[in-house]
């Protein structure tokens, strides 16, 4: 059986299900989602980049930034990084190499959790991490499971330390593959099926899904499409609670409520496969990546309620360049014998901070709980253009 047939038989049993229950089975399905099937997604074999496909200088400036932090947070004998949906190890690699080499102190005191759901990747994360899952520097833990909870969900975030301890979470392109609902002027997306045909049909909006875009986004007009991501609300609300004193880091590509107000980022969702993009979730269920952009107004309203601090939007440009320019991104460059060699690393650099490239494309929000204001508002990665 593959993925649609199980798709099918679902709807057959249940009745139509909800666009978030769809993409919830072709990504997550334990043994046909997209993320279950391969660890094979990632670079350029697979369907997409992310940022530590390009260079692992984004790691370590990561390293160093999460090294400021540290300090800021008053050197404490332990840390934790969470880091959320770590796919094949890559970042985390590079944090705890460049860690260990750069910043021995803040590398004696840290755990790094990785937080994964797929076998598939956990397998591979095994592979990449092994000298620090052995040594019980790094360890894998479960993805959180959703629960629905009539209409609302249900989610608890697993640490590997105690809940004392000073934490900081990352979550890079980590919500923009969190399943959404879908809305229109006519309602819900419902998918439903017609002799192993997925079709679209629409059903009455819940009140949550229109107080949700009354607050944190727009109703749609006419022909429009508008994605209520509840599910990422739901994380964002309870990595806010387990957060005691500490900071999460989202990065993704997103938007905010004033930006759909103009009449920008209606209808987000799309479909990658082999490097191509395109707006038909239903034509390869299981073997394409499904995304829709992030919310950071939704994003940083429950992180608010969760008594954080959120600072003000950046792109991953301005946070990257904060980090590098007081030592002229000597992380990436450091290790170039040749002048080949800093060409090829300057043109992977340019990538991740240009708008050309990664740069302006993805966003990134701070967030911080049990620090002053000031401290945190003198971080690198919030600096550039400040001086």
């Amino acid at each position: 059986m593959n993925l649609r047939q199980k798709i099918v038989q679902e709807i057959r049993a249940r009745g139509p299900i909800p666009f978030s229950r769809y993409m919830e089975l072709c990504l997550y399905d334990s043994e046909l989602g997209y993320y279950s099937r391969n660890a094979e997604q990632f670079g350029k074999a697979g369907d997409f980049y992310t940022s530590s496909d390009v260079h692992a200088v984004f790691g370590r400036l990561l390293a160093r930034q999460f090294e400021e932090m540290w300090r800021i947070l008053g050197s404490p004998e332990q840390i934790e990084i969470l880091e959320l949906g770590p796919g094949r190890g890559l970042f985390a690699q590079d944090v705890l190499d460049w860690s260990e080499k750069k910043f021995p102190e803040l590398f004696g005191t840290l755990h790094y959790s990785l937080a994964e759901g797929s076998p598939a990747l956990r397998s591979r994360l095994q592979l990449t991490l092994s000298k620090h899952l052995i040594s019980g520097k790094a360890s894998l833990l479960d993805l959180p499971k959703l629960q629905s909870q009539g209409g609302s969900y249900g989610i608890t975030v697993q640490r590997a330390l105690s809940p004392e301890v000073p934490i900081i979470v990352f979550a890079n392109e980590f919500f923009d593959a969190l399943p959404v609902e879908v809305l229109s002027a006519e309602g819900e997306l419902h998918i439903s099926e017609k002799d192993g045909v997925l079709l679209e049909t629409w059903s009455t909006a819940s009140a949550g899904e229109l107080e949700f875009l009354d607050r944190y986004s727009v109703r749609p007009e006419a022909g429009e499409r508008v994605e209520a991501p509840l599910i990422a609300q739901a994380y964002m609300s309870e990595l806010g609670f387990v957060v005691k004193q500490g900071f999460i880091i989202a990065i993704d590509y997103g938007y905010t409520r004033q930006e759909q107000l103009t009449g920008r980022h209606r209808g987000t969702i799309a479909a990658y496969r082999q490097h191509s993009v395109s707006a038909n979730p239903y034509e390869a269920p299981g073997e394409q990546d499904i995304t829709a952009h992030v919310n950071f107004t939704a994003l940083a309203a429950a992180a608010r309620e969760q008594e954080m601090d959120v600072q003000s939007l950046l792109t991953q440009s301005q946070f990257l360049l904060g980090i590098g320019e007081q030592n002229q991104f000597a992380d990436a460059f450091e290790e170039c014998r040749l002048p080949q060699e800093r060409a090829k690393v300057a043109l992977q650099l340019k990538h991740l901070v240009t708008p050309t490239g990664m740069g302006e494309s993805f966003q990134v929000m701070v967030a911080s709980k049990g620090i002053s204001e000031a401290k945190v508002a003198g971080l690198s990665g919030l600096g550039f253009g400040k001086g």
